[in-house]
């Protein structure tokens, strides 16, 4: 068994639809095939929904253009035949319908879930069916029903026990046709819907190899492979061709793009290698990811984080930072799921750079505004140097303003202004 995983990028367009058909058309032996929403369908959903809470008319105009960029792309693949695709789509967007015409419950993640999950169960219904039409046989899985997850919405938990379960029948009733599923998406055992947080697809497709026991996963992207940089930012990066588990999870860690940072443990527990390939170039060498790893690794590697915040704690009696203290600030961003980039603290003020999520962000200030004075500067740059070299430093910092500098045996950080 191998598993492919196709992203956003990759399935874009019509023609990146064809393109995806020309590359399994290519492989050798079963096929279990995670795929992601349509092009950044995913924030065009995360629109719609805040939209929807802030009760504004635009909602329906937003769900219109939802509506219309997957017909145009039905149209083009199925030209006179489209009837039955365009009606089973219909079928997929109507729940969301049926919810922006009511008013949105307390539960802002629960019903992000059961809303943004229809970018991936409408693309997957339109791929299936375009396969069949070009005679490769798909069974259609809904990852709700075999990804099974607790009931933390928009960051759920999966359960690999009774998930292994469900997969297993799901392969059965396949009986070797290639399997279609949903990336990001999963559900409860009481069947409420969840996601398993921004990029989760790279993560579904890690979770379906384990639990198969595959022999290689695939992640088709738009880039070469994992490179030494984000080549939006820097032309020149170089393809790094191997790399370790354990060097990929830092990279996916300080925030490369390519990997989901929950990706590799599934992986490095079965020893199942992972493939990053362009999907633009098939035949490419990409970048292997496995337990040899390659002197590669020890490149210089620059990755950019943008839309960062700074801030800064301090309590207002202007006591000690303590364990306790620290545990109460953590908690806070606990509770609000925003992750922490970068921590630095003296005897009275604590210091984090951390993602600016807007809305999120704004009430998670607003709690600790409770028990400290909060300062922060927004608009900043986190740049994370792996393997760097005093050249890489200069190149990167050199006539900008750094806030904060942090340093380890093979990592440098810089909050940038």
């Amino acid at each position: 068994m191998i598993v492919y995983k196709f992203g956003g990028a990759s399935v874009s367009s019509a023609e990146a639809i064809r393109n995806l058909y020309a590359i399994i058309s290519e492989r050798e032996g079963e096929l279990f095939m995670v795929v992601s929403a349509f092009g950044k369908m995913t924030n065009a959903l995360e629109n719609l929904v805040d939209s929807w809470y802030r009760g504004g008319d635009e909602r329906f105009l937003l769900l219109g253009r939802i509506r219309e960029y997957h017909e145009n792309i039905i149209y083009s693949l199925f030209g006179k035949g489209s009837d039955v695709v365009i009606n089973d789509f219909n079928n997929c967007i109507s729940a969301v319908e049926s919810k922006l015409r009511s008013s949105p419950s307390r539960s802002y993640d629960y019903e992000y879930d059961q809303v943004v999950s229809l970018g991936e169960l409408a693309s997957t219904r339109i791929v299936s069916f375009y396969l069949e039409s070009r005679n490769i046989a798909t069974y259609w899985a809904d990852a709700r029903e075999w990804l099974i997850t607790d009931d933390t919405h928009r960051e759920a938990n999966v359960d690999f026990t009774f998930s292994l379960k469900r997969l297993r029948n799901v392969v059965s009733k396949a009986g070797g046709r290639v399997v279609v599923t949903q990336g990001f998406v999963g559900g409860t055992r009481n069947g409420a819907t969840t996601t398993l947080g921004r990029e989760g697809s790279d993560y579904t497709a890690a979770v379906a190899a384990n639990l198969l026991d595959a022999g290689n996963v695939v992640v088709w992207k738009d880039v070469p492979g994992i490179l030494t940089a984000d080549p939006l930012f820097y032309p020149g990066a170089d393809k790094i061709d191997e790399i370790s588990y354990h060097e990929a999870i830092e990279l996916s860690y300080y925030g490369a793009k390519v990997i989901h940072p929950k990706t590799i443990k599934p992986l490095q527990n079965k020893n199942i290698p992972l493939h990053v390939k362009s999907f633009t170039d098939p035949a490419g060498s990409g970048t292997i990811i496995s337990d040899r790893g390659g002197a590669a690794e020890l490149k210089p590697v620059v990755i950019v984080k943008n839309n960062q915040m700074l801030v800064s704690l301090t309590p207002k009696d202007f006591s000690f930072v303590v364990e306790d203290c620290l545990s109460r600030v953590f908690a806070v961003f606990f509770r609000h799921r925003t992750k922490v980039n970068l921590i630095q603290h003296s005897a009275i003020s604590f210091t984090l750079c951390m993602d600016n999520s807007g809305r999120l962000t704004g009430r998670l200030l607003d709690e600790l505004r409770g028990d400290f004075r909060v300062l922060y500067n927004e608009g900043l740059e986190l740049v994370t140097i792996r393997h760097y070299t005093d050249h890489c430093i200069k190149e990167h910092t050199s006539g900008r303003t750094v806030l904060v500098e942090q340093r380890s045996r093979n990592t440098v950080q810089f909050v940038i202004k």
